[in-house]
């Protein structure tokens, strides 16, 4: 069902993993890096930190590759110049306004489903 929506949920159960590559850049000092990198320091699967860093660029900025470089990211200027309580208390929000989000189509789809009921149940 998800995979007919025109949208991901890009936080929704992603915080921890978006959290621990945060703080593996923090640790590293906010130097570029290879998600191979993140993946040995996060112990996080490779695909699932690639996943994370293209699907959040509010947190991590692609930087510009050149010819024959690898590519790496890094945290943005927005998000360093904030504490780390301010950035989780950030996901946590884009996470809760996603889960609305499913709150709300869940509800559209059993009203859609309860007006067809209801609809049909009169001409039987």
């Amino acid at each position: 069902m998800f995979g007919l929506m025109p949208f991901k949920f890009r936080f929704r159960g992603h915080v921890s993993a978006i959290l621990d590559i945060y703080f593996a850049f923090l640790d590293c000092g906010n130097e570029a890096r290879h998600p191979v990198q993140l993946a040995r320091a996060t112990g996080r699967s490779l695909g699932s930190i690639a996943a994370r860093l293209e699907a959040t660029p509010e947190v991590f900025v692609k930087m510009p590759a050149r010819q024959g470089d690898l590519t790496r990211y890094r945290v943005t200027s927005s998000a360093m110049a904030q504490t780390p309580e301010q950035i989780e208390a950030k996901l946590i929000g884009y996470e809760r306004n996603e889960t609305l989000v499913l709150y709300a189509l869940v509800t559209m789809v059993m009203c859609l489903l309860t007006i067809v009921v209801l609809t049909i149940i009169p001409g039987l």
